[in-house]
């Protein structure tokens, strides 16, 4: 899929939110963006801001940038890419998103969109770049049929990273392979034809994606919790 044929340069829309992965998503927007008469290199009007965790602070320091007038009277441009984006940046930047500010155009990156608030992702173009729902899927429904010792040794492979990775900038954060895991996961359990998972499980995966999008949680207890939870099937 190419993000090209989603951007009108005679109609650039304010917001646009990516579902995909960063390392191949800002490369392409950068290359675009001279097209859309952006300059990337010594302009004052373009931010590339990558973080793993996307904070209230961060949401109130680009609200303020972004609310100042463009030094060189064109477009002000910003990419934000992020593997985490908290509910309170979320609704610090929900009435910016909805009240267009002229001439300045946003680009979200996210590897998962489900995490977000239905109300911030309406404000959005959204455009989805993931290829891996199928993998995940099939790696979803091999968990269901583990054993408890079995899952356990999954959960600790599934959040190990790489440790020459700078965790600030890293690619894909052990929290946002939980909460994408947790999304292919519950739709696994209900597709399932052999057995119909208790209330309490999805009350479990409910509460554990919630805390998961809470800074300071223990994303490796959480999902251990999750995996002694599912009946085995």
């Amino acid at each position: 899929m190419s993000l090209k044929e989603h951007l009108n340069k005679k109609n650039l829309h304010h917001a646009y939110l990516i579902e995909g992965v960063r390392e191949e998503m800002v490369p392409e927007i950068l290359s675009l963006l001279p097209e859309l008469g952006v300059e990337v290199m010594g302009n004052s009007d373009f931010a590339h801001v990558t973080l793993d965790t996307f904070k209230v602070e961060d949401a109130r320091n680009l609200k303020s940038y972004a609310l100042e007038r463009a030094n060189s009277g064109g477009k002000k441009v910003f990419i934000v890419a992020t593997n985490n984006f908290l509910l309170e940046a979320q609704n610090t930047l929900l009435k910016m998103f909805e009240e267009p500010i002229e001439n300045t155009h946003f680009f979200l990156i996210v590897p998962d969109a489900s995490a977000l608030l239905k109300t911030f992702i309406s404000r959005f173009y959204f455009i989805s770049a993931r290829q891996d729902l199928a993998v995940e899927l099939k790696e979803a429904e091999k968990f269901i049929a583990m054993n408890p010792s079995a899952r356990i040794n999954f959960i600790k492979e599934l959040l190990a990273e790489n440790e020459d990775d700078d965790e600030a900038l890293a690619l894909d954060s052990s929290r946002a392979k939980a909460l994408r895991f947790l999304n292919e996961l519950e739709s696994a359990l209900h597709k399932n034809p052999v057995s119909r998972m208790p209330l309490d499980t999805y009350q479990q995966i409910f509460q554990v994606r919630k805390f998961l999008r809470m800074p300071g949680s223990s994303t490796k207890s959480l999902m251990e919790s999750v995996a002694l939870v599912i009946p085995v099937i």
